[in-house]
């Protein structure tokens, strides 16, 4: 009974603790090079809702599209705060290292141009 209370108000077992924008993030951050169709299946959502989380993610500063070749290779600017009022005192690299491990994910290295 207590079950069944409980699938009823969460909407059974299919919801998670992170966003598809989480989602997306940590696949981009734990493979650079990855291809967006791949982080599509990954996830379970369309590569179309994966095209405008990533243009999400861009004009929030927290990626960057790299072209090299015929391929892009995206950058996590994990130095920037979570978004939400209740977890923005701490910055993105925090939950990229507590999921993806410590130093998974780096920063791109500044430009000489930069400094």
């Amino acid at each position: 009974m207590g079950d069944e209370s409980n699938s009823k108000t969460t909407g059974g077992n299919e919801w998670t603790f992170l966003s598809n924008h989480g989602h997306v993030l940590l696949c981009v951050a734990r493979e650079p090079e990855i291809l967006l169709r791949e982080v599509a299946e990954r996830v379970g959502i369309t590569e179309r809702a994966v095209q405008r989380i990533v243009a999400d993610l861009e004009q929030g500063g927290y990626l960057s599209r790299v072209r090299e070749g015929r391929r892009n290779r995206y950058e996590v600017h994990a130095e920037l705060p979570l978004r939400h009022p209740v977890e923005a005192h701490r910055e993105v690299r925090v939950l990229l290292d507590l999921i993806l491990g410590p130093g998974v994910a780096k920063s791109p290295e500044p430009h000489a141009s930069d400094g």
